[in-house]
């Protein structure tokens, strides 16, 4: 006999809805299958396309249809000069063809997303937590830490996420970062999780803030303060799980948009650097080609596409789960 919806709690209550809900199962299985596929970079590099996808070889031929072909093709302008990458040959061998370096698309693909996704993900957990310090503070305890704490995040608003991005992506990527004793190299992942994670942190703490301020004069909040219990134990016991639900709801919608933001950067070469690859990086390679080799820019396009997507129907999929006004489905 199943469970009464009524006797559940709202973690199991949540859970259930979500696998009841084909939209975030197709989501979840979409996001675990790229990030399997990436996670795989090595192995298909090493042992199905037998190539190294961070190594230049112009030069390079391979065995296509019981035929050595080089990789670098003649263009097809009727003097035929220059030469262009090979495309997509739908073989263990570059699969999604090569870049004008001569590497493989498609292992480059899966290495890449291990960085686009690294970065999106540690960026969006960097954020949410920064956010979450800053929301249940300023909404907790109003007045002075309020004012002081919005007015910096609307100064940071009403800068363009891009611009604010780009200006101190611009920055660090000239030279090493110094502080103090600890020196990070510019070519470092570090930074641009940093820099992403600190220019959404507004977007995250507006909603953070406004369900803690409903929070604060609750039944159970007024009742611990009275009782004398202090204020750090409210916001880590009373607070913090029941703002839970918001961080979760907002972790994938803040990783869509760091993909996006990193691919932004890494496009115009001030986030990952060379000789490390991420989706944006790819793309900005293949900007030369995309009216001969359309492949390999559309190939990390489609794969940003795609895993932003899933990612934005698993943020509301979440959403609705953990809506408490909801009913049972």
């Amino acid at each position: 006999m199943p469970l009464d919806a009524t006797i559940l709690s709202p973690s199991r209550l949540a859970l259930r809805r979500l696998r009841r809900d084909p939209s975030a199962l197709a989501a979840i299985a979409v996001l675990a299958l790229v990030t399997l596929a990436c996670l795989a970079a090595g192995l298909y590099a090493r042992h199905v396309a037998h190539t190294d996808p961070f190594t230049s070889d112009v030069a390079a031929a391979i065995t296509l249809h019981g035929q050595l072909t080089d990789i670098m093709q003649p263009n097809d302008n009727p003097l035929h000069l220059g030469l262009t990458p090979i495309g997509p040959t739908w073989s263990v061998q570059y699969l999604l063809g090569s870049d004008p370096q001569g590497r493989d698309v498609a292992a480059r693909l899966l290495y890449g997303g291990r960085n686009s996704l690294l970065i999106s993900a540690s960026a969006s957990l960097l954020c949410i937590a920064m956010a979450a310090v800053v929301g249940i503070l300023a909404g907790y305890f109003g007045g002075f830490v309020d004012a002081a704490l919005s007015r910096m995040m609307d100064i940071m608003w009403a800068i363009p996420v891009y611009l604010f991005a780009i200006s101190l992506s611009i920055v660090t990527v000239a030279q090493d970062l110094h502080l103090g004793p600890i020196t990070i190299a510019s070519d470092n992942l570090i930074l641009p999780i940093v820099i992403i994670a600190i220019v959404y942190v507004p977007y995250a703490a507006r909603p953070i803030r406004g369900r803690v301020l409903s929070l604060r004069h609750a039944e159970f909040v007024t009742v611990a303060r009275s009782l004398g219990v202090r204020e750090a134990r409210i916001l880590l016991r009373d607070i913090l799980p029941n703002v839970a639900p918001t961080l979760i709801v907002l972790a994938p919608l803040v990783m869509a948009l760091a993909m996006l933001a990193e691919s932004a950067l890494s496009f115009l070469s001030i986030g990952v650097q060379a000789p490390a690859a991420s989706w944006g990086t790819i793309i900005n390679d293949g900007q030369g080609l995309i009216y001969t080799r359309p492949m390999v820019a559309i190939a990390p396009g489609l794969a940003i596409v795609v895993t932003v997507l899933a990612l934005n129907v698993l943020g509301d999929s979440l959403r609705d789960a953990l809506d408490a006004r909801e009913g049972d489905r």
